[in-house]
């Protein structure tokens, strides 16, 4: 019986990624002696399915090399429920759409406009959660997009969108990962619709919340575990149970409607000393002249910013594969991966530049359908 034929490229591609970050992680356990594991752990048969995807994208030229990172497919493929077809189409429409926005030159756009745009677009990261995941924040009854769109443009705005949401993948979740000595690729977010009425919801924001949302759906996909809608009144949260039934059940867990009462909920998944005082936690950031400009987590810290541009979240891991069935270890390797890594100027932006935008928009499409019929 024949072996089965790999492909040059498949074979020169696969080479060139061993050795590539055999070198990488030679010459960084050499000078760094002191390096902690990140814990990654991976269910065995999307290890298997994932790197199916990945030989795929490789037979059809369509795995750059700062996107060949395993989360990054297995995000693709569960928004597609693993179908390799699908997932692939999404991913080479991501690769399009990358190039004709210019998402990886996005760095180079500078948001002058910035420090005005949050006081008529409130927006924060604060903290982690238990689980060690940046929480981000959006105080949405407080926008005001006419006075918004008086010192911006819709299309500036989503340029920074882009590039903030581009600095929390380089930035946020290597940091959180780090400091939390797991891998981490999503956030918590916490939505205050408290005031939130139709003049939230102008022709412009419309226009603003649907192009967000298509870039966060088919180019950011699957980077939300889970979404508290606070301060919701009974009329939302009647609707949000009739919704909610028509949802995909994964998609559906992932969101908590509360009301007026939402500190139990948010004090399960956060710690009160990364809770901001004003949503029920202690801490205040009285040094920073509150926790609305703290820009408080992980990617604040000197000593794991630098870690995080020297690459030790993506080249020195503990990956764990574990049976889907009852989650038992059948292996476990240390791994060495590596993403490219923006300049050490660019990376210490993300300390002074702490927002982006995050929205779900399964919550904000039942916001504003609800808000729109009263």
């Amino acid at each position: 019986m024949k072996p089965k034929r790999v492909s040059f490229k498949k074979r020169a591609v696969t080479v060139g990624y061993k050795f590539r970050h055999s070198l990488w992680r030679k010459s960084k356990m050499k000078n760094d002696n002191h390096v902690a594991s990140i814990d990654d752990i991976r269910d065995g048969q999307e290890l298997e399915i994932v790197e199916r995807f990945r030989e795929c994208l490789i037979d059809e030229g369509l795995l750059p090399e700062h996107h060949d990172d395993y989360h990054m497919m297995l995000r693709f493929l569960k928004a597609r429920k693993f179908n390799i077809d699908k997932a692939k189409q999404m991913w080479s429409e991501m690769l399009r759409w990358r190039k004709e926005f210019g998402a990886d030159d996005i760095e180079e756009f500078d948001y002058t406009e910035l420090d005005e745009v949050v006081k008529y677009y409130p927006q924060l990261y604060h903290g982690v959660d238990k689980g060690g995941r940046p929480i981000y924040i959006e105080l949405i009854g407080k926008v005001d997009t006419n006075k918004l769109v008086q010192i911006t443009t819709i299309d500036r705005y989503v340029k920074y969108h882009v590039k903030e949401f581009e600095r929390c993948l380089q930035m946020r979740f290597p940091a959180c990962s780090i400091a939390a000595k797991r891998h981490i690729d999503s956030s918590t977010a916490i939505l205050d619709v408290k005031g939130v009425g139709l003049k939230n919801f102008t022709k412009v924001a419309r226009e603003l919340i649907m192009r967000l949302q298509n870039i966060n759906n088919n180019n950011y996909p699957e980077t939300l575990q889970q979404l508290c809608i606070i301060n919701a009144g009974q009329g939302f949260k009647m609707l949000w149970g009739t919704i909610k039934s028509f949802l995909d059940p994964e998609t559906a867990s992932k969101i908590h409607v509360l009301g007026n009462k939402y500190q139990t909920k948010l004090l399960e998944i956060i710690d009160d000393s990364e809770l901001p005082e004003f949503l029920g936690g202690k801490c205040r950031c009285e040094e920073y002249g509150g926790c609305l400009k703290s820009n408080k987590g992980p990617w604040k810290d000197p000593e794991i910013v630098k870690k995080v541009i020297n690459g030790e979240a993506n080249y020195v891991r503990q990956v764990i594969a574990v049976s889907n069935i009852n989650q038992k270890e059948v292996s476990c390797t240390e791994h060495s991966t590596v993403e490219d890594v923006s300049s050490s100027t660019a990376l210490m932006d993300h300390i002074i530049s702490p927002n982006l935008t995050f929205v779900d928009e399964a919550s904000i499409i039942l916001l504003f359908e609800y808000l729109h019929n009263q």
